[in-house]
């Protein structure tokens, strides 16, 4: 669903994401983790095309369109039908004078979904949300429940590849533990390939496959994520486990 391959992205002449290799198959969850200002995000981005004023080489294919040389209509066919994007705060991205429910009608329209009322019940419900929530305004709404709105508008585009922008950063505890489940339960039951850009490694040990460590731009260590997290090679994923509480 995702195939990367010599990824650089550069601002300026300055190169701040560096990704040799990166694929992502159905069903599969892949980790990108590091501090801030390692690249994370960057790379997330441009395999939607969304590095504005960006250079960006390499290869990026997702869901199997050329992401580098395809044209605007077939990025907008990409990007939130086939690949969604989901980010850090969801609540953030949401007009506060548009209410929910009319939000995902215009998005289920554009991208000519069935925008029914009860297509879109069924959407909410299978993230445990009550379809109330469609009549409600964004700060009406907890930020896990707009964090499920989010991914709950993603499955109604009919969404293959999630890549998801630390989703449950701004979660207490036990929201991020729903969160967490929810993503784990979509992967087992819809076969969706996850993305999933974090610092927590906690997280990351409980619902990727495998993990790409990285520092200043660069990917330092790659591989499965139950031996780079537990038998890491280079000196800073091991100070990255170091400083978990």
């Amino acid at each position: 669903m995702i195939e990367v391959r010599e990824l650089r992205v550069r601002y300026g002449g300055r190169l701040v994401a560096d990704v040799p290799e990166l694929d992502v198959g159905p069903g599969e969850c892949v980790a990108i983790v590091g501090e801030s200002g390692s690249g994370k995000s960057t790379t997330l981005l441009s395999l939607l095309g969304l590095t504005e004023n960006a250079e960006v080489s390499g290869e990026i294919r997702v869901c199997g369109v050329d992401v580098r040389t395809a044209s605007p209509r077939a990025l907008r066919g990409l990007r939130g039908a086939r690949a969604a994007l989901v980010m850090q705060s969801p609540q953030a991205a949401l007009s506060p004078a548009t209410r929910l429910g009319v939000l995902m009608r215009r998005a289920l329209k554009l991208h000519g979904r069935d925008a029914g009322e009860q297509a879109m019940a069924r959407a909410v419900a299978a993230v445990m949300l009550d379809p109330e929530i469609l009549r409600r305004y964004p700060h009406e709404v907890s930020g896990g429940q707009a964090q499920r709105f989010a991914i709950a508008l993603a499955l109604a585009l009919g969404a293959e590849v999630i890549l998801a922008d630390e989703p449950t950063s701004a979660l207490d505890v036990t929201v991020q533990a729903e969160v967490v489940a929810l993503l784990c339960r979509l992967r087992a039951e819809r076969g969706l390939a996850l993305l999933l850009v974090s610092h927590d490694l906690a997280l990351v040990s409980t619902i990727a496959d495998r993990v790409l460590v990285m520092k200043d731009g660069a990917v330092v260590e790659s591989g499965p994520a139950a031996t780079v997290l537990a038998e890491p090679a280079h000196p800073y994923t091991r100070e990255l486990l170091e400083a978990l509480p």
